[in-house]
């Protein structure tokens, strides 16, 4: 069976969030193959279950107004998402920290508009296989 995975993006910047064992996820962001971010994250399915809900609720919002959702925001996060409005969907800004909240080492991108229907889509999703 596939293990619950999440991508963002397209060929030129994207963000791929992946359970690789019960508490262990591989975060993998490449920025044009010049810059990439490639580690391992403890996170348990509680936690991806509330960043999910939290991308899935600002994407429902009525207004559409930008909106922020940190994977950990009680402890070290190695992923904040930025959701910006753009069009009929949203751009976003992604904040990876491989050792937390090390403000030495993180990268940061911004990922091209997406469609909110495909957000909302890949957002539930994952919310399904985690479920399961």
């Amino acid at each position: 069976m596939e293990e619950p995975r999440m991508r963002l993006g397209n060929d030129d910047a994207w963000l791929e969030l992946t359970r690789i064992r019960a508490d262990s996820w591989q975060i993998t962001a490449d920025w044009s193959s010049s810059l990439k971010a490639d580690f391992t994250a403890d996170l348990s399915a509680a936690e991806v279950m509330d960043f999910v809900a939290r991308m899935l609720s600002g994407l429902r919002a009525p207004s559409g107004g930008r909106f922020s959702a940190a994977v950990t925001p009680g402890r070290n996060n190695p992923l904040t998402l930025k959701a910006e409005p753009v069009g009929d969907g949203f751009a976003f800004f992604a904040r990876l920290t491989p050792n937390g909240d090390d403000d030495v080492c993180h990268l940061q991108m911004e990922i091209d508009p997406i469609a909110t229907s495909e957000l909302r889509e890949t957002f539930s999703a994952l919310h399904a296989a985690l479920v399961v």
